[in-house]
């Protein structure tokens, strides 16, 4: 089997088709699973797009939902991994490892926490002050989400979803890091929130910009946000290649 701590690395550019660009998560799972790729890290820009859940297409609001998504310019796509309704832009990083196990079920609890702490510690080698676990009345909410607080003080936001994919032979840990630009990430999840009778705090919707001093936000970008991410991944004993 594959090096699992050597990492393809494939940067990769939004297509015209949001749901295509999810479904390339799914693809390469197969492929790894099958040991037709080696172990590999993805990461790309997306384009607007509206993740909802498996869950969320059983809820009564579930049609109104995605109509306000498309109204709002975000493409209503279902993912195939778990958890509730998520907003991307390219203000953000989709970031996904995947990596072939002979028992990818057995490790499923212990990635959330590992690659919770490993967003976390990236964000804040760049000035954030983040951390792990979910706050009151977030999105897609979730034990290890990652959260960050502004430095001058003020609620916390949450910064990264996860969610995982697994199949015979290999898992997809599959991340959403929101870097820049909230506002309509904000009003987007509110109204598909709204719609679909979820709880939700519209004040824990934010990004890593929003929580650093004015001077500092130029320097905080996705670029910058994932090179810090390659970093930090080096530093936990993955190393990426390609």
């Amino acid at each position: 089997m594959s090096d699992p701590t050597v990492l393809t690395l494939l940067r990769e550019h939004a297509s015209a088709d949001p749901a295509a660009d999810l479904e390339r998560g799914v693809g390469l799972l197969r492929d790894v699973a099958a040991g037709r790729r080696p172990p590999l890290l993805r990461i790309y820009r997306p384009a607007p797009t509206l993740a909802f859940g498996q869950r969320d297409t059983r809820l009564p609001g579930f049609d109104d939902a995605r109509r306000l998504s498309a109204q709002a310019g975000f493409a209503p796509v279902v993912r195939a991994a778990g958890g509730r309704a998520a907003a991307y832009h390219p203000g953000t990083l989709i970031v996904d490892q995947i990596q072939p196990s002979t028992e990818a079920m057995r490790g499923h609890h212990g990635r959330f926490q590992e690659f919770g702490e490993l967003f976390a510690a990236a964000l804040r080698s760049l000035g954030v002050q983040a951390g792990v676990g979910e706050i009151p009345g977030e999105y897609c909410p979730g034990e290890y989400s990652v959260h960050g607080v502004p430095t001058e003080g003020g609620a916390p936001v949450k910064l990264v979803g996860t969610a995982q994919r697994v199949v015979a032979g290999a898992w997809l840990f599959t991340s959403v890091v929101v870097v820049t630009d909230s506002e309509p990430l904000r009003e987007v999840t509110t109204d598909v929130y709204d719609a679909l009778g979820l709880p939700l705090d519209p004040g824990t919707v934010g990004a890593a910009e929003d929580l650093v001093p004015a001077q500092e936000r130029a320097c905080l970008h996705p670029e910058a946000v994932a090179e810090a991410l390659l970093h930090t991944w080096a530093q936990a004993g993955y190393r990426t290649r390609g």
